[in-house]
């Protein structure tokens, strides 16, 4: 039994320090800082997304009632809310976008030998954005429409595992799929993203990078079918096709034949149409791949319940950026730490144990295992019977 450490501070142990410090040093993040310098401020941050702190003066009276073991969480001391406010819009957000991404590629080296649930050896992601509303007249530096402001997370999910692989956060105005021009490509691998996605000079470039791509294409899109490769119409593919772009600037923007793919969804009777660049995979293996992208909505649905990502403990870009970037570190971690402890429960069940029990002294690998339930000893009835039959 652990008797020295809190979950919090053995949780905190798989946070790699000496490469956080490194980062602080080269953005000089605690240059001229007196108190809650950027370690703390994550220390605190990843406490109020455990706990589900959602104010200043939530985080600092939680804090306060438990002050004799702050030594155990690795603070100092109760930061008051106005120095919490300050770090927030000072401490620089690029300090924890790089501490996030140094998660992710531990995570994602965790979780590499996970099944995608397709018939693939190769990388599968799944790209799209969600935006998370905000007041204009507190977030003005995030426009999105004439009465609303709003954030964007785009976001990459690697399939093995559900890890975020690439974060943009943008304001509202940003098109889903200006996204495509910074993200990292990646040779060999498969990007599922939805019709929001469809620019062909776009998708002509991840073409030549190597990469494959699944979409699904727009109504009334003008092409010409090359050739028809035979299909079984009775597992829902209609028709399996070579086509070429017609239109004198799209076929310049993507000069190349795609592979369009009608299918009819068994279970909806919807028929869909999806356009890739791989021509080696069977019509619904592109199916397969396609419903897939629904992981990436997934993703954002639990986040959105089980972070603190809906209200914002400061107005300025770099209050939210810092928040976000906090509560995208403490998801991977705690991902990380089921992986390491080779846990069975799921992330819902690690947070739900971790919120009402960071402060307990008890070892790690016991208490995020929940308890079996106990098995019920039928006692044997010993009265022996008055009459017998």
């Amino acid at each position: 039994m652990n008797v020295g450490k809190t979950l919090f501070a053995q949780v905190m142990e798989y946070v790699p320090w000496k490469t956080f410090g490194r980062i602080i040093d080269r953005h000089s993040g605690d240059a001229g800082v007196r108190t809650l310098d950027c370690a703390d401020l994550f220390r605190v941050m990843a406490f109020s997304q455990l706990t589900w702190r959602e104010s200043l003066r939530n985080i600092e009276v939680c804090l306060t009632s438990n002050q004799s073991k702050l030594f155990h969480m690795g603070l100092s001391g109760v930061p008051a809310r106005a120095t919490l406010s300050d770090a927030l819009n000072q401490r620089d957000w690029r300090i924890y976008h790089a501490l996030a991404m140094r998660l992710i590629v531990r995570a994602r080296d965790l979780y590499s030998k996970d099944s995608t649930g397709l018939e693939l050896d190769a990388t599968v992601y799944a790209l799209d954005s969600t935006t998370i509303d905000l007041c204009l007249s507190l977030f003005d530096w995030a426009p999105f429409r004439s009465t609303k402001a709003a954030v964007k997370m785009h976001t990459l999910l690697d399939l093995r595992g559900a890890i975020p692989a690439f974060i943009h956060i943008s304001d509202g105005k940003m098109g889903d799929v200006k996204v495509l021009d910074i993200l990292p490509i990646e040779a060999g691998a498969f990007y599922v993203m939805d019709r929001g996605y469809l620019d062909f000079a776009r998708l002509f470039k991840l073409h030549q990078a190597g990469a494959f791509f699944v979409t699904r294409a727009k109504r009334g899109m003008n092409a010409r079918r090359v050739y028809s490769t035979k299909t079984d119409r009775t597992a829902g593919v209609i028709c399996d096709q070579a086509i070429s772009l017609n239109g004198f600037y799209v076929s310049k923007d993507y000069p190349e034949h795609l592979r369009r793919v009608r299918y009819k969804d068994p279970e909806s009777g919807k028929t869909l149409v999806f356009l890739s660049n791989n021509t080696a995979l069977p019509p619904l293996t592109i199916a397969a791949l396609y419903k897939s992208r629904w992981q990436v909505e997934l993703f954002f649905k639990w986040i959105k319940q089980h972070l603190r990502i809906k209200k914002f403990l400061g107005t300025s870009e770099n209050a939210v950026k810092t928040q976000i970037w906090c509560a995208v570190s403490t998801y991977v971690l705690i991902a990380i730490v089921k992986k390491e402890l080779h846990l069975d429960a799921s992330l819902y069940t690690l947070l739900q144990i971790l919120s009402v029990s960071v402060f307990e002294k008890t070892e790690i690998s016991c208490a995020l295992r929940p308890d079996a339930p106990t098995p019920r000893i039928v006692i044997p009835d010993n009265q022996l019977s008055l009459f017998t039959i």
